[in-house]
This record gives C-alpha cells, structure tokens and sequence, in this order.
C-alpha cells in the first residue's frame, strides 16, 4: 500500500503574505512621507530684488488634517511699500490697513471650502524699496472647517527652516545690481541651480520617501521568492 506524503504549504504561503503587506506598506509610506512632510503654505517666488515690484503667490494642498480650508490670513512684514491683492472669483477679499495707511494684512475667504485633496493659491502684487530688510516673513494662519493651522515658525541662525513644524512663508530679498548682473550671466547655469534648488526644497521628505521606496521593493522581492518557492 502506497502512502502520499503532502508536504505543508501554510507557512510559506503565511510568509509570502507578510512579505506582500510589507511590499505595499513600504509603498504606502513612500507615497504619504513626503505628502507629510510638503504640508505647508509657500510662497513664490520666494527671491526679489530690493527697489522691485513682484507677484506672490501664496500657495497650499493641506493643512488641517483631513479639514478643508476656508480661509488664509497673511501678515504683512514691515518693508513694503504697497501691496495690491489680486482679485479671484474663488475667494474675497478683506484688507487691513496700518495707522501709516499702509496694508498689514489681507484676508482671502473661500467661496467653497478647498477640499484637502485640491491645490488652493492666492496672489498679491508688492512693492520693494532700497530700504527694504534682505528677509521679508508672511505669517499666515490657514483657517479650516475644523480648526485651523498658524504658519508662523521662523528658523534661529543656523537653523534649517524645513525642520520647523509649521515654518512662516519667506521671501529673501536679493540686491538689485546683483539681481541685474546675474540676469545676464549664463543662462544654463541659472537652470542647474534652479533645479538644484528645488531638488533641495524638502531633503527631508525626499529621503523619507527613498527609504520607503526601498522598503518596499525589497520587500517585492522577498514576497516573488516567495511565492515561486511555493509553486
């Protein structure tokens, strides 16, 4: 009488699951790392030259949680000279002004809440003069359904201002010759170091999620050892 002996398949088949879960989660946290670590309000451009006038949009995806915004409140820093928000029929608008008669801050109201999921942006038109600080900060409280966010931090000397929780929008103000003689220097070097720059924007949600990319397509690799062991 033959006897069939079945080896058991249930641990590989429960090892080939954890490896599997452990491939998407490692995805899953390379995809919410950065989307993490980008919840901010930013400015751009975030360059302008001393004597300049300039548009800056005020920009943002999330902030609140899972609360869509209603409202943005941006301070203006001492330095300007004027300051005309840009009219947009998403939001309206409220201006306070200083004793000087000079706006201290503008308030954008949302028409209809700006769902988590969706990019919201405002701009302005400001003024520069000689005189104006090589920094300029806009603070900015997010105003949201459910609570709401002060972007108001400001990096310390030496400091690196992507480490803060919830970092203010600034603007740094370059001299105006410099500015003028570097717009016409080499323009590819421009390019290499705008890129540069952004590629530096956020390195710390940008090693996250390299790491999380790793993770994940080691543990890809484990989960099709697997599963060919088992075939």
């Amino acid at each position: 009488m033959s006897r069939t002996t079945t080896s058991p398949r249930r641990p590989r088949s429960r090892r080939a699951l954890v490896a599997t879960t452990g491939a998407l989660g490692g995805v899953a946290l390379a995809l919410a790392v950065p989307l993490m670590a980008g919840a901010h309000v930013s400015v751009s451009p975030d360059e302008l030259a001393a004597g300049d006038h300039g548009v800056l949009t005020f920009s943002f995806a999330h902030g609140c949680g899972t609360s869509p915004t209603t409202a943005l409140r941006i301070t203006m820093p001492d330095g300007l000279t004027s300051v005309a928000p840009t009219l947009d029929g998403d939001w309206t608008i409220q201006v306070e002004r200083g004793d000087d008669g000079l706006v201290s801050a503008v308030t954008y109201t949302a028409l209809t809440p700006v769902p988590t999921d969706l990019r919201g942006a405002v701009s302005m038109s400001v003024g520069l003069d000689e005189k104006t600080p090589e920094t300029l900060a806009f603070p900015v409280v997010q105003q949201c359904v459910d609570g709401a966010t002060e972007w108001t931090q400001l990096a310390e000397e030496g400091e690196d201002p992507h480490a803060l929780d919830a970092p203010a929008p600034v603007v740094t103000v370059t001299d105006a010759e410099a500015s003028m003689h570097g717009a016409h220097g080499d323009g590819e070097a421009d390019t290499a170091d705008a890129d540069a720059t952004a590629t530096a924007a956020d390195p710390l949600g940008i090693a996250l999620g390299t790491g999380g990319l790793l993770a994940g397509a080691a543990a890809l690799v484990v989960a099709v050892l697997a599963y060919r062991r088992r075939a």
